[in-house]
């Protein structure tokens, strides 16, 4: 920077600064203005930023390297019929797909159902009841905090225990060791044998609001009337893509599915659910920060108004200061700053007031806020680019006035 642009910028500085606090009440209102905005456009992006945080929260903890093998599709587009009406799939599957796989680490049938469970005087309603093998443990990412999970033994002689989640922990047995003791999953005694980690909510579904039991005892005690899943685990998530299509190839043999014929089986991925949250949400979250950005620009605007008004007000002194050798660019600069200046003040206090409405928000009501600190800067950066853009004009039109009209001015 060169001495002369130095002490123009300095010099515009100090009086952009002397003539905000001469005009206090102009520049209080004109700051609000402009805070308002980006409390607005903060508080929004504070709260998408929030969800979308809590979202890929949930979604890691279904295990990023993990197929389900299904009927239906975890997003059903289309008919319904038409994917009630495949075949179900069976377990000899399950070590067919074990053995002619090379990319399996654990796979695990699967089959659920709601029931009540309860234990003593307490019941909790809506519990899944997942049958399950032993390698389901490896497969859903869980973790036994105390206690065993499933066994192979458990499953060949179809032993009724079971495995509780965190939720069902904590109903049924509050302050209460739950190990060794009898729950009734409707009415059908199991003994509990283990109690697994928090996991969490996917999609409002509670995780933690589970018990797990042998799959054999599961059809033993409930019925074969359910369709079963098949959850695999891939050794690493980097071959997630190529383990899906020789999946596919062995499923389609192993269902003797025609070539013609398109596929009659899902094959379900984590991911799948993150393109359906964005489709669902990308169009909300674009009209919620149009809204924050309309309300910005409302703000640039009252800065361009109020400079406008800067400028017909100090005609006369800018008159006096051309006639003294002021260059247009000093002139420039200094309603540039004052501009920006009450711009960026007004991004610093809208920037915590969007934060504490975001984080009222998150305290208040379920929705989740979580702002980053890249946030917090651009909230008052992209304020102070505002005050840049609407001071434009105030600032050439107060540069480009003819000194000796501007001195005549009254």
């Amino acid at each position: 920077m060169s001495k002369v642009l130095r002490v123009d910028v300095l010099e515009g500085a100090r009086i952009a600064l002397f003539s905000l606090k001469a005009n206090r009440m102009r520049t209080v209102l004109t700051t609000v203005g402009i805070g308002i905005g980006v409390a607005t456009l903060l508080a929004i992006i504070g709260i998408i930023q929030g969800l979308n945080a809590s979202f890929d929260k949930q979604l890691a903890s279904l295990g990023s390297n993990t197929l389900q093998v299904s009927k239906f599709p975890w997003v059903i587009k289309g008919d319904w019929w038409m994917y009630r009406n495949r075949k179900d799939l069976t377990l000899p599957m399950v070590e067919q797909i074990r053995a002619q796989s090379s990319y399996v680490s654990s796979i695990s049938p699967t089959v659920d159902r709601l029931a009540d469970v309860g234990f003593g005087g307490e019941e909790l309603s809506g519990v899944a009841v997942l049958g399950v093998t032993h390698e389901y443990l490896s497969v859903a990412g869980y973790e036994v905090t105390s206690g065993r999970f499933l066994t192979e033994a458990d499953d060949s002689v179809t032993r009724p225990v079971a495995v509780i989640g965190a939720e069902v922990a904590n109903g049924l047995f509050p302050g209460i060791n739950p190990l060794g003791r009898t729950i009734r999953i409707e009415n059908r005694p199991f003994q509990v044998v283990g109690t697994l980690s928090r996991k969490g909510k996917i999609l409002d579904e509670d995780q933690d609001l589970a018990v797990m039991v042998p799959f054999k005892t599961f059809y033993a005690t409930f019925g074969k009337g359910r369709s079963m899943r098949i959850a695999i685990a891939i050794e690493r998530q980097e071959d997630l893509r190529r383990a899906e299509d020789q999946l596919v190839g062995i499923l389609r043999r192993l269902r003797g599915t025609p070539p013609e014929a398109p596929d009659d089986f899902s094959i379900n991925r984590p991911e799948m659910l993150a393109q359906t949250y964005q489709q669902l949400t990308g169009a909300l979250y674009g009209v919620a920060v149009g809204v924050g950005l309309i309300t910005l620009l409302v703000g640039g605007i009252g800065i361009m108004n109020i400079m406008l008004v800067s400028v017909r007000e100090r005609t006369r002194e800018i008159g006096i200061r051309r006639a003294l050798g002021a260059r247009k660019r000093t002139i420039v600069l200094q309603f540039l700053m004052e501009a920006s200046a009450v711009s960026a003040l007004g991004g610093l206090l809208g920037t915590l007031v969007g934060l504490g409405t975001a984080k009222v928000v998150s305290l208040i009501t379920p929705l989740a806020a979580d702002v980053q600190l890249v946030t917090i800067l651009g909230g008052v950066g992209f304020a102070a680019v505002v005050g840049l853009l609407f001071g434009i004009w105030p600032a050439a039109r107060a540069a480009h006035l003819d000194p000796v009209e501007a001195l005549r001015y009254e």
